[in-house]
């Protein structure tokens, strides 16, 4: 891979920090590539090169803290990573996707647009983990399952609850309850 030219990593640069202000000002659903374009000062060209679609750059923007969550599922401490009972993994891994949807819930928003969430790198991870830890809680038909335990985290779920006034501590209760079907 050659390595990346300096202006074409300062348009990156540009193009990221303004798709971060855009998404965080309004819904990240009705930011469009113009809108990113302008206000990073670069041409339409410019952008589609790098970037597809708006999704793609939300992508961008959220995989450094996916990648960080990633990492400590994989080798950090229990009960989120390895050596916990799945039951306790699972309400750990809840608890934390909540603090990043609560944190960067506009950028999970903007890149799982309908059935795109499925597409997502991200979400191919966390239904791997999910599976292995249905798996080590002997949970008969996993696949049938996993799928569902991930659907609370949808953005637009979490999205809808918090704007129904429930607090962070509230959907975390609620996901550790779900969390204990595996001590069944």
């Amino acid at each position: 891979m050659k390595p990346e030219r300096a202006d074409a990593a300062r348009n990156r640069t540009k193009v990221l920090a303004a798709a971060a202000d855009l998404f965080a000002a309004k819904d990240p659903r009705a930011v469009t590539m113009d809108d990113i374009a302008k206000a990073a000062g670069v041409g339409r060209g410019t952008l589609y090169r790098r970037y597809p679609d708006v999704a793609s750059i939300a992508v961008a923007l959220l995989d450094e803290h996916e990648a960080a969550l990633q990492h400590d599922l994989m080798s950090g401490p229990p009960p989120l990573g390895p050596g916990a009972p799945p039951a306790e993994r699972l309400a750990a891994f809840y608890a934390a996707m909540a603090d990043l949807l609560e944190a960067h819930g506009n950028l999970a928003l903007a890149t799982e647009v309908g059935g795109r969430r499925f597409e997502i790198g991200a979400y191919g991870f966390w239904r791997a983990h999910v599976l292995s830890l249905l798996r080590a809680a002997n949970v008969p038909a996993p696949e049938a399952l996993a799928d569902t335990l991930l659907a609370p985290l949808a953005p637009e779920v979490f999205t809808y609850q918090r704007a129904q006034g429930l607090s962070l501590a509230q959907i975390k209760a609620a996901l550790d309850r779900l969390a204990e079907i595996l001590h069944s």
